[in-house]
């Protein structure tokens, strides 16, 4: 039984540019030589895992995820993701979270850059309940995902310096006065950091899922960026993300404002540390964009009103 790989994944990854940054085991690769491999790529971990496809194939941006089962019956997910930095240490963080808060991961292939993980229900994520409700469920996560940095794990710290570059650097399509002051909140941030955690970077309501097992819990993530960081780091997502509702605010900066203090609340985060690093990553989006520009224009100006709304 084949796997159709669809048309909008293709769309997706088509015409990106190696990750500059390296991307782990096998080197970085286009998206166009990728998609070249993936048809092979999928039927070797079909083969080598003994596993069966058990429905249609999903994707976000940079990952295929085929529904399979294994040859014992037991339903699982393969997941094939397009080589880049983010996404290189993901078995690790699964590994070291062990199921706890996190999909289960079943194997592992790096090399290939595919996993095998627990089946979830993939109709139900946290945009379908409140987004107050929904900033409560992944605080809990926070806390339950909550553990030492391994030393494999890239630091936020390492990546600093280029943050702090590009804001000093700035960009005339990004308020000059934003830039500076994300640069000085970033400044302050370094001193005296607390101790480095596994951090998911880029837990927000759609990489939250619910089991299948109702042994499971309500909620566990999927999909880490780990870093070795604070917890803090992490709000920003949730601030970002469900731009539909932020635009029905009557607020928007108390709107954004409560997003954050629900989570900072529930996980117990310092409120200070999580508005700082919020509004700077908010600015790094926008700072990024830029590059892009004029292709991710729209995405700019959303970043650079967030910033003003929860800043001001």
């Amino acid at each position: 039984m084949s796997t159709p790989i669809p048309e909008s994944f293709r769309a997706t990854v088509a015409g990106r540019k190696p990750d500059a940054r390296g991307a782990g085991p096998g080197g970085p690769v286009s998206g166009d030589a990728w998609l070249a491999r993936l048809p092979s790529l999928l039927a070797d971990r079909l083969a080598a895992w003994e596993l069966a496809p058990d429905g249609d194939a999903w994707h976000g941006e940079c990952a295929l995820v085929v529904p399979v089962r294994r040859a014992s019956g037991e339903r699982a997910a393969l997941k094939l993701t397009w080589p880049h930095a983010e996404a290189a240490l993901e078995h690790l963080a699964l590994r070291h979270w062990d199921g706890d808060g996190a999909v289960r991961l079943l194997a592992a292939d790096p090399a290939s850059w595919a996993l095998l993980l627990e089946r979830l229900d993939g109709d139900r994520d946290l945009r379908g309940v409140s987004v107050l409700e929904a900033c409560e469920e992944i605080g809990t996560l926070f806390t339950r995902l909550d553990r030492p940095a391994a030393p494999q794990f890239t630091t936020a710290a390492s990546h600093t310096e280029r943050w702090r570059r590009d804001l000093l650097a700035g960009t005339p399509l990004v308020p000059r006065r934003m830039t500076q002051q994300a640069a000085s909140e970033l400044a302050s941030l370094l001193v005296d950091p607390p101790t480095n955690r596994l951090v998911h970077t880029d837990l927000h309501d759609a990489d939250v899922l619910a089991p299948l097992d109702a042994g499971r819990g309500a909620w566990v993530a999927i999909d880490p960026k780990p870093l070795a960081t604070e917890w803090a780091f992490a709000v920003a997502p949730i601030v970002w993300n469900r731009a539909d509702e932020a635009a029905r605010a009557h607020s928007l900066r108390a709107h954004l404002r409560l997003r954050a203090d629900i989570v900072t609340d529930v996980a117990g985060l310092d409120e200070d540390r999580v508005r700082a690093w919020t509004h700077v990553r908010l600015v790094l989006n926008a700072v990024d964009a830029a590059a892009h520009a004029p292709a991710s224009d729209a995405f700019r100006a959303r970043m650079i009103a967030l910033a003003k709304a929860f800043a001001s």
